[in-house]
Formats: C-alpha cells, sequence, structure tokens
C-alpha cells in the first residue's frame, strides 16, 4: 500500500512537472514567434462609444500583444475619445473628417508603425487568441501566405446567427470564391504592410464594398492563410451599419469589378471568371429595376451590359 501510494505521488508530481513545462515550452513558443511580427491594430469609429471600449479591450486582451492600437476617429460627437482615453491611455488616437471607413484605414496603415496591420472594425471583438493563433499559422504557411484570416462567430442584435454555405471561409487561392461577395472580413484579417505598396490602399471612391474591391485585388495574385477557428466575433443589426444606409450592393460590387477589368492584372481565367459575374450581377440589377419600374436604374444597367457583352465578344475572336 505504502509503496502504491509513494508510485502515484511520484507519477502526480511528473505530472505536474511536464505541464509546467508544456507551459513554459507553450510560453516560449508564442515569444519567439513575436520576433518579425510587429502589429498595428488599426480601429476606426464614428459615435459607436459603448462598442468601440468592447472592441479596444478585446485587443488589449490578446495573448499576442500588438505593437500598438490605432484609432481612427471620424470626428465622433460622443463620449468616445474621452472614455478611450480613460480607459486605454496606450491607445493612439488620431483624428480625421469623416470621410468613410476607406478613407479611415487607409489613414491608419499610413501611421502604423508595425510590419503587419490587423483591423478592427469598432462594432466586432476579437477572441484574445486571435493574434497568436494567426501569427503562428502564417509561420507555418507553405504558401507563404501575406494576408491571413480567421472563422467568425456572428450576431445581429445579440442573437446568435448560423453562416450560410455561400459565406464559409477558405485558405488558398481563392479568387474564384471571392468574386459572389465578400468573404472575408476586415475584423478577421492580419496582412503584412507591404502589401498596401503592391496592389494599392482601400478604394476610397466606393461608399461601401470596399473590402471586396480590396480582396479581389490581393486574391487574384496571392494566396490567403486561413485559419479554421472561430477567432473574430461579428455583431450586427444596428442602425448605423453601412449596409443598411445603401440600397444595392451589388452596384458597388459592380463597380469594384469594372476596375478590376481595366486594370489589366487579371489572366485569361480569371478575366473570364470575373466577366461572367459582373454580367449575372448587372442582369440582377436590370430586373430589379424592372420590378420597380425604375427608367432611369433600368437603362444605365442595361447600356452597361451592352458595352460588356460586346466587349465580351470581341475577346472570343
Amino acid at each position: 500500500m505504502f509503496v502504491s501510494l509513494c508510485i502515484a505521488k511520484l507519477l502526480l508530481i511528473k505530472i505536474i512537472w511536464f505541464k509546467k513545462y508544456d507551459i513554459l515550452y507553450s510560453c516560449k513558443e508564442v515569444f519567439s514567434l513575436m520576433e518579425g511580427f510587429n502589429v498595428s491594430v488599426v480601429v476606426p469609429t464614428f459615435n459607436r462609444v459603448d462598442f468601440v471600449l468592447k472592441a479596444i479591450k478585446s485587443v488589449s486582451n490578446q495573448t499576442f500583444q500588438p505593437l500598438e492600437i490605432i484609432l481612427v476617429d471620424n470626428n465622433s460627437e460622443d463620449n468616445t475619445l474621452e472614455m478611450v482615453a480613460k480607459h486605454f491611455k496606450a491607445v493612439k488616437i488620431i483624428f480625421q473628417k469623416k470621410q468613410g471607413v476607406s478613407a479611415s484605414r487607409n489613414f491608419g496603415i499610413r501611421e502604423a508603425s508595425g510590419n503587419w496591420v490587423a483591423f478592427l472594425d469598432s462594432d466586432d471583438q476579437w477572441h484574445k487568441r486571435k493574434l497568436e493563433e494567426q501569427v503562428k499559422s502564417i509561420t507555418k504557411d507553405t504558401l507563404s501566405s501575406e494576408l491571413s484570416h480567421t472563422d467568425e462567430i456572428w450576431y445581429r442584435n445579440k442573437v446568435f446567427l448560423n453562416q450560410k454555405e455561400i459565406h464559409k471561409k477558405r485558405g488558398g487561392f481563392i479568387f474564384e470564391h471571392c468574386l459572389p461577395l465578400c468573404c472575408i472580413s476586415p475584423s478577421s484579417v492580419l496582412v503584412k504592410k507591404k502589401v498596401f505598396d503592391d496592389i494599392g490602399f482601400f478604394d476610397e471612391s466606393l461608399d461601401v464594398c470596399e473590402d471586396y474591391d480590396f480582396w479581389l485585388r490581393y486574391c487574384c495574385k496571392y494566396p490567403v492563410n486561413f485559419v479554421d477557428q472561430k477567432l473574430t466575433i461579428k455583431n450586427g443589426g444596428h442602425n448605423d451599419q453601412l449596409s443598411k444606409k445603401y440600397w444595392g450592393m451589388d452596384r458597388f460590387r459592380i463597380q469594384a469589378l469594372e476596375n478590376l477589368l481595366q486594370s489589366s492584372v487579371l489572366d485569361e481565367w480569371q478575366e473570364q471568371l470575373t466577366r461572367s459575374m459582373l454580367l449575372n450581377k448587372i442582369d440582377i440589377l436590370i430586373e430589379g429595376a424592372k420590378k420597380r419600374s425604375n427608367a432611369s436604374i433600368f437603362n444605365m444597367y442595361l447600356e452597361k451590359r451592352k458595352y460588356w457583352k460586346q466587349n465580351s465578344d470581341k475577346k472570343k475572336f
């Protein structure tokens, strides 16, 4: 009996020692990953004091700490600035006249000191291991991706939403999957800063779908790293969301697709896919305008369809 107790005690000590070793090893692993990854987190905001405090707290709680948090404020009229300055003294606050989310992100990117940039919309949050898991995944990525995104949890008015198959996240060369709709969320992204020197910044002429445009420009050239863990928490349903402010999101996607086709960066296969998706989205708007007896929209997109159909037919010869 005594011998059995001694053996059990020794085994317990050994287990505790191994657990301590695992924790120490995990800490060393995370610390070693920090080398070469200086992350600037850009958070654009306007009049979202209740949301933005939770967003910044989720960044502050990261197991992999960023180099800096940059809050880009679009002249908020509530007490956003006072509350952020009170609770998060290390946050770098920069001001910008209200010019839209693209201009805010671009301003934040240019101000960023890190060699990697992460975005967080002020109504979203991160799981505490979000950055750590992305850095780990990037370092092991055989495709050497310079843009990573994660899976997400969605809430609308605090009610959990199941994602449809069309919203399924992917990694690798995903250009084709990015054409129907935006399949990468800005709040889930960690991207190497030099990417913006290569493909440009967010298009400030697009009031919405600026992210759709950017992902297409990236994905037509490069692979994407995907962390298959729900590490980004998206909160929707509130009245100030841009998707509620503008009708017909496909109007802006059409603009992005036209810009892409005119940029001459696509290979033949990508061009065919893009042209087909463009015509499909134009047809949807034409049908919608027809049902609503909106002659101006109907005629405008009918002309667009004629132009791109003729352009497509010429390509065949």
